[in-house]
């Protein structure tokens, strides 16, 4: 016999997703209020649900129908938020984005030294990229594969996160001539690439990080005739450990 009981939507909150706000909200990455009633709160685990398919599938083969199934809601549902594929591929990139702002913000607004707020935000940027099921660690490993278009959308949201990395390098020492556009690259390329080697629980993530800064600040600071750069081009003789590291 045919149910007459009401389609589930995103505004209609359904007991499992109510269950999963609420283990959702005890990992930490989304950050998800306990409250399963908020069109928010389901919004998030919606783009969690999506982003953990993008993440195992890639874009190319993860369907609109595969995530309403994964969310418990008809494809029709989903189309009524997100118009398009691309477009919910989009709000989890930048909903990946704006977590990882985020939590720069909380690990460097204490700190005043310029490299240490710069190590500061590359622990917090590899805790974040390495968490469970973290927005942006299930779209970073495939968003290039995506449409010009699409690319262009991805690219914005990303250069939002860039800045806030931008200002960080510009305030550290580097030695004369050293373009900070290829310091910046470098390091978050090797920070990233930790998405393709690590292994959970051989190491934590904030460890990984201080070892990757222990390596690109003694580049950055220290010539090989052991001198010292200042950012403002002066420069000082670099203490005898790192003179003789010839």
């Amino acid at each position: 016999m045919a149910s007459n009981s009401p389609k589930p939507s995103l505004n209609t909150p359904r007991s499992t997703n109510a269950q999963r706000l609420r283990k959702s909200s005890n990992r930490g990455d989304l950050r998800i209020s306990e409250k399963g009633d908020k069109i928010g709160d389901r919004r998030s685990v919606l783009l969690e649900d999506a982003a953990r398919l993008f993440g195992k599938s890639g874009f190319d083969k993860t369907s609109m129908r595969d995530i309403a199934t994964a969310f418990g809601v008809l494809p029709g549902s989903l189309y009524h938020h997100f118009g398009s594929k691309d477009e919910l591929f989009i709000a989890v990139y930048a909903a990946g984005v704006d977590q990882m702002i985020a939590s720069i913000t909380r690990a460097t607004e204490s700190l005043s030294d310029p490299w240490d707020r710069l190590e500061a935000a590359c622990v917090a940027h590899l805790q974040e990229l390495l968490a469970e099921e973290n927005v942006m660690a299930a779209v970073l490993a495939n968003w290039s594969t995506a449409n010009a278009k699409l690319r262009k959308a991805l690219v914005r949201e990303r250069d939002r996160y860039e800045r806030v990395l931008v200002r960080l390098v510009d305030a550290v020492e580097l030695l004369p001539g050293t373009e900070r556009r290829y310091f910046r690259l470098a390091l978050l390329g090797a920070i990233n690439w930790a998405l393709t080697w690590y292994q959970p629980g051989r190491e934590p993530p904030a460890n990984i990080a201080r070892k990757l800064m222990a390596i690109f600040r003694p580049i950055a600071c220290t010539s090989p005739s052991g001198v010292r750069a200042r950012k403002n081009g002066s420069i000082t003789v670099a203490s005898s450990s790192h003179a003789s590291r010839r």
